[in-house]
C-alpha cells in the first residue's frame, strides 16, 4: 500500500469518526442553503446553521426601492409565523439601482423607524458582479440549486428554505409577502417536521 493510499484511508476514517461524534453529540447536519457564515447588521458573525430546523425566508432588501414597503409584510410574516418556526432574514443589497446606499447603522435605523423590523437583518451583500457573496452565489447557481437557481432580478427576491436547509421555493420581487402563493408555501413548509 502506498503512502498516499494509507493517508487517504486515515483521513477517511477520521472523517467518519468526526461525523459519528457529531451525530452522537446531537449536532444536526446543516443543509446546503444554511451552510454559510454572514455578518449581522451589528457586525457580528452569524452561522446560518443556527436556523437549521426552521423554515427560512431569505430576502435581498433595499431602503430606496419601489418594493421597500414590503418590509411591512415581511415583519407581519415574522410576527405571525415566528413562533411556529419561520425565520425571515433580510440581506441589504446595493446591486440593483443603487437603492441601498446606506451604512449598516443607517439601514438598521431606517428599518426600525419606518417598519418596526424585528426579524434578523444582515450586512450588505453582493449578488451580481465578479464577487457575489457565497450565499447568493449558491442560491443563484444552476449547478448547486438546479430547480431555483438563476440570476436575481431585483430587490426583494425571496428564497424559501425548508427545515432541512434546502431551497424549496423562489418568489419574484413583485410577489408581496402577503401573496397567497407565498403564504401557502410557508404554511406547507411549516407543516413538515
Amino acid at each position: 500500500m502506498t503512502f498516499a493510499r494509507s493517508l487517504m484511508l486515515v483521513l477517511a476514517c477520521g472523517a467518519t469518526l468526526l461525523a459519528a461524534d457529531k451525530e452522537q453529540s446531537g449536532e444536526k447536519k446543516v443543509g446546503p442553503a444554511l451552510n454559510f457564515k454572514m455578518k449581522s447588521l451589528a457586525g457580528k458573525d452569524v452561522d446560518l446553521g443556527k436556523y437549521q430546523g426552521q423554515v427560512v425566508l431569505m430576502v435581498n432588501v433595499a431602503s430606496e426601492c419601489g418594493y421597500t414597503p414590503q418590509y411591512e409584510g415581511l415583519q407581519g410574516l415574522h410576527e405571525k409565523y415566528g413562533e411556529k418556526g419561520l425565520a425571515v432574514l433580510g440581506f441589504p443589497c446595493n446591486d440593483f439601482g443603487a437603492q441601498e446606499p446606506g451604512t449598516s447603522e443607517k439601514i438598521a435605523e431606517f428599518c426600525k423607524a419606518n417598519y418596526g423590523v424585528k426579524f434578523d437583518m444582515f450586512s450588505k451583500v453582493a449578488i451580481k458582479g465578479k464577487e457575489p457573496t457565497p450565499l447568493y452565489k449558491f442560491l443563484t447557481s444552476k449547478e448547486a440549486n438546479p430547480k431555483f437557481g438563476g440570476p436575481v432580478g431585483w430587490n426583494f427576491e425571496k428564497f424559501l428554505i425548508g427545515r432541512d436547509g434546502t431551497v424549496i421555493g423562489r418568489f419574484a420581487p413583485d410577489v408581496e409577502p402577503t401573496d397567497e402563493a407565498l403564504v401557502q408555501a410557508i404554511d406547507k413548509a411549516l407543516e413538515q417536521k
